[in-house]
């Protein structure tokens, strides 16, 4: 079985960073068994912290090319926020308190942090927290903590954004989605981009076999790695678009914008199941642009 939106894992890419840091997290373990069952809170959570702790080297020699040191790109399509202004012009984001979630090692922080605003970059995983210590911090906060459970107080931030970050792998986005409106200040923006649902009815594959539909689209089961024992070491949840935009409304935020990126002429890299073959047929990125209005309950 092959995952349907699987963001980490992929075929490799050329690249020429140099080795990322000498000290290795745990090792890998052996190659686990995939499967579709349910996985709840804690589970999802656990499985996301070790698996990223684990292969968080491999993706950052693999993607650090793409992705940039200080560079703001909401998927493998490669749309730039310099280009999009989803979190509005990047002349109005100085001085402006940003919360990244899922921030890796904190690419889209430190361009924030270039165009003067004062990001906070939230990871759960350790080790990808390292790499954006090995990149550097300057005017970048860095925080290890689950989305789902936010340390910070009410209306701390003006804005937030997450690339691909925890919601994708977490069990209960509504719960993750009103901790991000609590720490938003009235008028705030949270934008966020997620595998486009409509991949899960296809297989993870970029070429002509991953063009034709193999698992029903209206599926929740998730898509779960385990270990020999029965754990889970890989998590990835499954909303269609329509239970996405519920979760939006349900966590109390008004969706002003849903952005489907088209694949550009100038990306011909693969990324496990984007390509420019089905990136020309088929979305493979959600981009919800969500806005706590002024009123206050």
């Amino acid at each position: 079985m092959t995952p349907p939106g699987r963001v980490a894992r992929s075929r490799p890419q050329t690249n020429t960073r140099e080795p990322i840091i000498q000290e290795r997290a745990e090792p890998q373990p052996l190659e686990p068994e995939a499967t579709r069952r349910p996985a709840g809170v804690a589970e999802s959570s656990r499985a996301s912290r070790g698996w990223w702790d684990r292969n968080a080297d491999d993706y950052q020699v693999e993607h650090g090319t793409f992705l940039g040191d200080d560079r703001f790109v909401w998927g493998p399509e490669g749309l730039d926020e310099v280009e999009a202004e989803l979190l509005g012009p990047a002349e109005e984001l100085k001085g402006k308190a940003v919360l990244e979630i899922g921030a890796g090692a904190a690419q889209c922080s430190r361009w924030l942090a270039a165009q003067g605003a004062r990001p906070v970059a939230l990871d759960l995983s350790h080790r990808q927290l390292q790499h954006a210590l090995r990149i550097g911090t300057k005017g970048v906060a860095l925080v290890e903590a689950d989305a789902g459970a936010l340390p910070f107080g009410d209306g701390t931030f003006d804005l937030a954004c997450s690339a691909y970050g925890a919601l994708p792998f977490v069990a209960d986005p509504v719960r993750v989605l009103r901790e991000v409106r609590r720490v938003l200040r009235p008028g705030g923006r949270f934008v966020f981009s997620v595998s486009h649902p409509i991949r899960w009815a296809f297989p993870d594959e970029p070429g002509p076999e991953g063009l034709s539909v193999s698992a029903s689209y209206f599926d929740r089961t998730p898509y779960v790695e385990q270990d020999d024992k029965g754990r889970a070491v890989y998590v990835e949840h499954h909303r269609t678009v329509g239970d996405r935009v519920r979760d939006v409304v349900a966590a109390g935020f008004r969706l002003v914008d849903l952005v489907e990126p088209e694949w550009p002429s100038w990306n011909s890299q693969e990324w496990g199941g984007w390509s420019p073959l089905r990136g020309n047929l088929i979305p493979g990125t959600a981009i919800f642009v969500c806005v706590r209005d002024e009123r206050d309950e």
